[in-house]
């Protein structure tokens, strides 16, 4: 297996030794989709030793723009994200070991898969799930290597328990963009550059070269030619619920995640974020407009025609979603709108 590595060995900052430690490393992947699909490619053609997806959904058409390990076939057999990449992956490197979770990333689930975890990859494409993945890395002191896209617009940030901002402190710092890849769309160049920061950042962590991780919030626009840095180290907040000195990882807990619920003899489920937002109806129809949706409204509410579903928001971000009695499904199209 030496020449299957041997390029890889050759760089310096790697050779045998780190040739090593990464093949006895675990990384946890959560989603399996643009993000996901890339950083679990690469990391397995670079020899980590396990690797553990975990993912919900399942292959649309839409996706084969941009999740390079899936197929046709895979659209026509609906399989799911996770066990298509676990299939795809292990006949690109049988040596390492793939895991895959058909389910939720939620508080629980990423409890019971934590043990032994080396470094948590986010892939996923809502925030409340990227807030239980910094909650559960600072209670058990595991970096993490946060990514998104939309667009033509990526970014990243390398999240270090004890030394770094966490999630929770950038977000009082930096405003993240509301949009989602079925609301603004995106362009794949944007998926392979953030993957590309987020994979080089996981194999410095795996290597333990720690003077080589990047410190800064990257964030480009690749249509735009846009490209910035930006120092974070002041954004540590030491009064933070999530890594200040006191946490208490309120992302853990039952009483801060989405709620869902069937409402009673009707078909639809009702979803109510953790906390109230104010929405901007009117900016988020004209975004969902160009995006294709069918959409009607009044200075109250917003309605949707998404296909086969039709979903009701209202300005505190709480909406109906009509179609369904399932609450899985609903809250993926809640998070599809709504990021």
């Amino acid at each position: 297996m030496s020449e299957r590595y041997s390029r890889q060995i050759l760089f310096t900052p790697i050779g045998k030794e780190g040739q090593k430690k990464i093949s006895a490393k675990h990384c946890l992947i959560i989603g399996a989709g643009a993000l996901g699909s890339g950083n679990a490619e690469m990391l397995t053609r670079a020899g980590v030793g396990k690797l553990t997806i975990v993912d919900r959904d399942y292959i649309e058409e839409s996706n084969l723009q941009r999740q390079q390990l899936y197929t046709e076939s895979d659209v026509k057999e609906k399989l799911p994200k996770a066990a298509a990449a676990e299939k795809r992956l292990r006949e690109i490197n049988s040596d390492v070991e793939i895991i895959s979770v058909i389910g939720d990333a939620n508080p629980q689930r990423l409890e019971e898969l934590i043990n032994g975890v080396d470094l948590i990859i986010d892939a996923t494409d809502n925030f409340e799930t990227r807030m239980a993945i910094n909650d559960i890395s600072q209670k058990y002191k595991i970096p993490w290597v946060y990514g998104a896209c939309v667009g033509s617009y990526g970014m990243s940030f390398t999240i270090i328990p004890g030394k770094t901002p966490c999630l929770n402190c950038l977000l009082k710092a930096i405003p993240m963009q509301g949009l989602t890849c079925d609301t603004a769309g995106i362009i794949s160049p944007a998926v392979g550059m953030v993957t590309a920061h987020q994979t080089a950042e996981a194999m410095k962590i795996l290597v333990e070269d720690w003077d080589a991780v990047r410190t800064s919030f990257v964030s480009f626009d690749l249509w735009r030619n846009q490209y910035s840095s930006i120092k974070m180290s002041k954004a540590k907040d030491e009064g933070c619920l999530s890594c200040g000195t006191q946490p208490t990882y309120p992302y853990l807990e039952a009483e801060n995640l989405t709620k869902s619920t069937v409402l009673c003899g009707r078909n639809t489920v009702q979803v109510r974020p953790p906390k109230t937002v104010e929405i901007q109806l009117e900016d988020l129809a004209n975004q969902l407009v160009s995006a294709g949706f069918g959409v009607k409204g009044n200075p109250y509410l917003l309605s949707v025609e998404t296909g086969a579903e039709r979903i009701v928001i209202f300005k505190d971000g709480r909406a109906l979603i009509h179609g369904t009695k399932d609450m899985t499904a609903a809250k993926t199209i809640y998070n599809r709108i709504l990021g």
